[in-house]
């Protein structure tokens, strides 16, 4: 096959017209082309919006047609190097245990019951159909259940987001992970899309999906079972303690991949008190901003915007201000919502999340600044909890209770009043939010870092700091506040214990999280 790239057609254009310029390029006529298949696609909006695809084509003569059409855009077609399951081998007489039923924990469970090695997963929330449920009646009418919430439960915190499967760094892994999303029900697109998303309701049926691949494949899954304790002997993991519904047990283990995700404060404390060494890491909080999906698109698309051949436009955008801090965009969320996220009693927290179609009114997502060690007040390795609790509690009182969140439009922000109501952009986040000044919750250097960025990127993206946009506090869940450490073979100096993931600060976002998983059960194969 030979690899064509950078062939630009215009938003509607369909595969004939993509197959038509595949043949231009290799100056062959159009039934010459016998197989195409997309690797990837992607918006450049930069000037007229045009989608730039790059394919692998068959035709006869291959190389005869490479050396005659002298295109420097053309090339052997040389497939990315496939991930190799681990080989099966008989199961160990002590089970591995996986906890936690995110992306890192669910990846896996899955590469330890291919190889043989029947795992237990456990997860302290519930199955993703009762989770759907819980989450609904929180955002419905404020009732929060502690274990079954936006950031507990099967799929972890990404199971309600956009399901965004962007990473910067390259592995034969992730190639895996995405045909194994497609073969559970993902659209096939993420395969080739420049940057990939599930979305939330197809998340919901993949995730079904992927749980019944796991059983098939010997994994038993215990839901509502929360890791308590671990029993340590000669610094080496011999038993855990879990809590299900019938109570607290033990199970031995000597092999544990823990996949706590960022949120699971209780599981970084009692880890804390058993001597696991970790430390405080930096991280981001700030605010969810809202727009218009239509202004955005029509910031970026111009006479295009609303072009049924171009997806629902989305941003990435960032600066480093003369104070030190960096301010950026994080988690964006197309044509979506915020949504409550919180996981403890009387905290607001928000996210953003949206539906494959990311067809609603809005698009938001997250400004944020970073955070240091320095910036947390008292030192430990828990410090940034203490942090990221303080300015929930401080988000909870100024939204007057019952999870309402803090709400601001973005021209008051700057001037530092509060908001009476909402101007031409209504607010997406149920159960719903208070007017107000988001100054009287945030640290001082959060609300000072936003006000200096607003305008800096509303210079870069036209509108972003429009004054009706709305600001709704707080996200503070970005990524952990915790790094659990670690040596090269993903092991804990409490040897047998396995950090992995999002939640051990040792990756970020569900591709990255899922790939180290896999990387964490191939160590505790033993390979």
């Amino acid at each position: 096959m030979l690899k064509i790239e950078n062939l630009r057609l215009p938003p509607g254009a369909d595969r004939a017209a993509l197959s038509l310029a595949a043949a231009k390029a290799l100056r062959v006529p159009p039934e010459a082309v016998k197989e195409l298949t997309i690797l990837r696609r992607s918006v450049d909006a930069r000037e007229d919006p045009v989608l730039i695809y790059t394919v692998a084509v068959s035709l006869d003569g291959e190389g005869a047609v490479l050396r005659r059409c002298r295109n420097r855009r053309v090339s052997r077609y040389a497939p990315e190097q496939a991930y190799r399951l681990p080989p099966s081998r008989p199961a160990s007489e002590v089970r591995p245990i996986v906890v936690g039923a995110g992306p890192a924990g669910l990846f896996a469970a899955l590469v330890l019951a291919r190889a043989g090695q029947r795992p237990l997963l456990l997860e302290r929330g519930s199955p993703v159909e009762a989770r759907r449920a819980d989450v609904e009646r929180f955002w419905s009418t404020g009732e929060l259940d502690l274990a079954s919430n936006v950031q507990f439960g099967e799929g972890g915190a990404g199971a309600f987001s956009d399901g965004k499967l962007n990473t910067g760094t390259r592995d034969p892994r992730h190639r895996f992970i995405l045909n194994t999303l497609v073969e559970n029900g993902a659209p096939p697109d993420i395969l080739y899309d420049a940057k990939p998303h599930i979305g939330t309701d197809y998340l919901y049926t993949t995730l079904q999906s992927l749980r019944r691949t796991l059983q098939a494949n010997g994994a038993d899954i215990l839901f509502e079972t929360r890791l308590t304790d671990l029993r340590i002997e000669n610094g080496a993991l011999t038993a855990v303690t879990v809590e299900g519904p019938q109570g607290p047990y033990d199970l031995p283990c000597n092999r544990l991949i823990l996949c706590p995700g960022h949120s699971a404060r209780d599981t970084f404390e009692m880890l804390h008190r058993r001597g696991v060494p970790m430390e405080p890491k930096p991280f981001a909080v700030g605010l969810r901003i809202e727009h218009r999906q239509a202004d955005c698109d029509a910031a970026q698309y111009g006479r295009y915007a609303g072009h049924p051949g171009l997806p629902a436009s989305t941003y990435k955008l960032s600066c480093h201000l003369p104070n030190g801090r960096g301010v950026f965009s994080f988690c964006v969320c197309p044509g979506g919502q915020v949504v409550a996220a919180a996981s403890e009693p009387d905290r607001v927290v928000t996210n953003g999340m949206s539906a494959y179609a990311r067809d609603l009114e809005n698009i938001n997502g997250a400004i944020l600044v970073n955070v240091t060690p320095e910036d947390f007040g008292v030192d430990g390795p828990l410090a940034g909890i203490a942090f990221q609790r303080r300015i929930e509690e401080a988000a909870y009182a100024l939204g007057g209770g019952g999870y309402r969140a803090p709400a601001q439009r973005v021209e008051d922000f700057l001037n530092r009043r509060p908001s009476a109501g909402p101007g031409k952009v209504a607010p997406s986040y149920r159960p719903g939010v208070t007017w107000t000044n988001l100054w009287d919750c945030l640290p001082a250097f959060v609300s000072e870092s936003i006000a200096e960025a607003l305008p800096i990127l509303g210079r870069r993206l036209p509108g972003y700091d429009a004054p009706d946009a709305v600001l709704t506090a707080i996200e503070s869940r970005s990524s952990s506040p915790v790094r659990i450490l670690r040596d090269q073979t993903c092991q804990s100096p409490v040897r047998g214990l396995y950090p992995c993931g999002e939640g051990a600060g040792q990756a970020g976002g569900i591709l990255s999280a899922a790939a180290d998983g896999m990387r964490c059960a191939e160590s505790a194969l033993g390979l």
